[in-house]
This record gives C-alpha cells, sequence and structure tokens, in this order.
C-alpha cells in the first residue's frame, strides 16, 4: 500500500535562524548548564595552552619574557628529523602501538563474544569481575608484579616454561631489549582487556535478540551466529573506537615503559613520551620537547582524518 507522503516531494530544508536556536537552546538548558565545567576545562587545559607552541620556533630560556626569547625558525624540527635517536624512538612508539591497538583490539573483542556466549550468570560475572580487576591497579603495582612474574629467580614464566621442558635456563626477560615490544603488549592485555570488553558487550546487546532466534531455528551453529549476527551487529562501534584510537597512534604509553625499562633494553623501550622527558624537560630544553609534541599532535590528526575518511569511502560508521 502506498504510504501517506508518497508522491510529495520533500521541500528544502529549513535553516533553524537565530529564533529557532535560542528556542531549542532554551528547551536544552539544562544539558547546556551540565556541559559549562567541560567546556572550561577544554579551554584552560587544551586550547590555552597552545599559546606556548611558540616555544617550538625559539631558543626558549625560563628566565626571559616571551617576547625577549630569540627565534630560531624550524631548528628543533630540523634536529629531530635529522637525530638517528629520534628515528629509533619513533619505531619503538609506532611498534608499540601497533602491538597495543592489535592485540587490544582483538582481545577485547574476544573476550565480549565468550562472555556474551555465556549461559551461567554467575560464572560469567566472577569472570567479568576478575577481568576488570588489573585495569583499577596502578602502573607502579602492576610493572612490579610483571617484574616479579618474569623474573628468573622466582618468575612464574620461568618455572612453566622450565617444567615443560621448553627452556633448559632461566630467561631474564627484561634483560633482552627484543622482548620488550611483546612484555608491553601482553602487559596491557592483561591489564585493560577487562575494561575495554564493556563497550563491545554493550554493543552485542543492542542486537535484536529475534536475529538470533531466527538464525537458530534455520539451523546456524553457535559459531555461525557470531560471525554473521554477533561481529556484523558489532562493526559501527568497532569502526568507531579504531578511528579514535588511530588518533592516539603516538600514544603508546609513559608509565609502564619508564617504569619497566632498564639500561638493556633501553634501545627498545624509549618511545616519544620518554623521549621529552629525557632530552627535552629534564635537561631544560623546552623549545625541543614542545617540537616533538607539535610533531606527536600533527601525526595524530593526520591519522585520525585519515582513518575517518577511509571508513567514509568505505560507508562504515564514522566519526564526522
Amino acid at each position: 500500500m502506498p504510504t501517506i507522503n508518497s508522491g510529495r516531494k520533500k521541500g528544502p530544508k529549513r535553516k533553524l535562524g537565530l529564533k529557532g536556536f535560542l528556542k531549542k537552546c532554551s528547551e536544552q538548558k539544562a544539558l547546556l548548564l551540565m556541559s559549562i565545567p567541560f567546556l572550561i576545562w577544554l579551554l584552560v587545559f587544551r586550547y590555552v595552552p597552545l599559546y606556548g607552541w611558540g616555544m617550538a620556533f625559539q631558543d626558549f630560556k625560563p628566565a626571559r619574557a616571551f617576547s625577549e626569547q630569540e627565534w630560531i625558525g624550524f631548528d628543533h624540527f630540523v634536529f629531530l628529523f635529522t637525530d638517528a635517536r629520534f628515528m629509533e624512538v619513533m619505531r619503538n612508539t609506532l611498534a608499540m602501538s601497533f602491538i597495543n591497538l592489535i592485540l587490544g583490539f582483538v582481545t577485547a573483542i574476544g573476550l565480549a563474544v565468550l562472555l556474551n556466549e555465556l549461559r551461567n550468570f554467575t560464572f560469567k560475572r566472577v569472570v567479568q569481575t576478575i577481568s576488570y580487576m588489573p585495569h583499577f591497579l596502578s602502573w607502579v603495582v602492576a610493572a612490579g608484579i610483571v617484574s616479579y612474574t618474569l623474573s628468573m629467580e622466582n618468575g612464574i614464566i620461568n618455572i612453566l616454561l622450565q617444567q615443560f621442558n621448553i627452556i633448559d635456563e632461566p630467561i631474564m626477560f627484561l634483560g633482552v631489549g627484543e622482548y620488550f615490544w611483546g612484555i608491553i603488549g601482553a602487559s596491557d592485555v592483561w591489564k585493560n582487556v577487562g575494561w575495554n570488553s564493556i563497550i563491545y558487550l554493550a554493543a552485542i546487546a543492542m542486537i535484536d535478540t529475534e536475529q538470533y532466534e531466527a538464525a537458530e531455528i534455520d539451523g546456524a551453529s553457535r559459531l555461525q551466529r557470531i560471525w554473521y549476527i554477533t561481529l556484523p551487529g558489532m562493526r559501527p562501534v568497532i569502526v568507531i573506537l579504531l578511528i579514535m584510537n588511530m588518533g592516539y597512534i603516538l600514544e603508546s604509553g609513559f608509565e609502564a615503559q619508564y617504569l619497566l625499562m632498564n639500561p638493556m633494553n633501553m634501545d627498545y623501550a624509549e618511545n616519544l613520551d620518554i623521549f621529552v622527558l629525557r632530552y627535552g624537560i629534564s635537561m631544560g630544553n623546552f623549545s625541543l620537547a614542545t617540537a616533538a609534541g607539535i610533531f606527536k599532535t600533527v601525526v595524530s590528526i593526520i591519522f585520525l582524518f585519515s582513518a575517518n575518511y577511509i571508513a567514509k569511502r568505505l560507508g562504515q560508521a564514522r566519526l564526522f
């Protein structure tokens, strides 16, 4: 049957106008008032500090007024891009970021799907609670647990590997630089997988249960229901989170690397944030630290917009 509006052409979209805008604001004044503290925080801590970006183009000396600083152009950026140590730091940062990104997504999605398939409600709650708990530990405590777990004397990893005859002698895991990226990735999964799975569980809860019932009637197995219903239903959330995480591609962490780093694994442990702390802030070279911060921000914006554009071209959910 034709609908009531069939054949009727849609007119052009009416602009809201100033009166309509004020009316809308009046109707939603409670929400606007609630957003004021966030806007103040955003302005004070995110936009006002952008004034300090000028330090990246100066030979900044803390004792001088800002107007009296010596302007040196892009010298600090040239130093960054020609410094061999900075290239190693970028390698470490990108490697750890991508490892954390891939492991974080795969494990969180996998845990959410497995928890959703559990039928014993009590056991499901116990597993959820256990998986959430490490997220609330400080990295100071978490790094201590990781160090003890990997120790040569009483570390459970070395004990198990020797019990199963995989190794003959204990391995100093934190003393081998090549192992560091994997250790960081595994530590991040252990600490955050439960917390990261919450949003995927919420996405699964939004899927229409009639789809599962229809698939079960049609003879679909549990794995087929997961593959053809659960995962496609989660896709918009996965894509949005992936786009947002691409904006943090140079944020590979700080506390874990700083606390687990030692002279033997430093060549693989030092990332961009530690580089800024050691060679910028600690040595009083605030201009270099600011230049590295600007570089990180620009790269993050490029990754964010690129990921959003690719999602748009592929017809997936996107941020804007």
